[in-house]
């Protein structure tokens, strides 16, 4: 087999597993949101500002996810192109 069919077929093992990964963690991460969200509205001792601050923080985190999704995508993009351009 062609050493650059196999890198091939390694990175789309990779971005599939990525993908995979990263979309059951969100998913996760969004049931998580949810579960947390509905008991923060049924808690009536925790004070606005305490509210607004974990608000803040899950906005956050969800910022954090897709930049880093994004990083991790244009570089899969990048490395395909490298062995894209290696093995003309």
């Amino acid at each position: 087999m062609n050493q650059f069919a196999l890198t091939k077929q390694i990175l789309d093992f990779n971005r599939t597993t990525f993908e995979t990964t990263y979309g059951t963690l969100n998913q996760l991460q969004e049931q998580s949101e949810k579960i947390m969200n509905t008991w923060i509205e049924q808690a009536d001792w925790i004070p606005a500002d305490g509210k607004k601050a974990v608000a803040d923080m899950s906005a956050t985190f969800k910022k954090g996810c897709q930049e880093f999704k994004k990083f991790v995508d244009e570089n899969f993009v990048r490395v395909e192109a490298y062995f894209t351009e290696a093995q003309k």
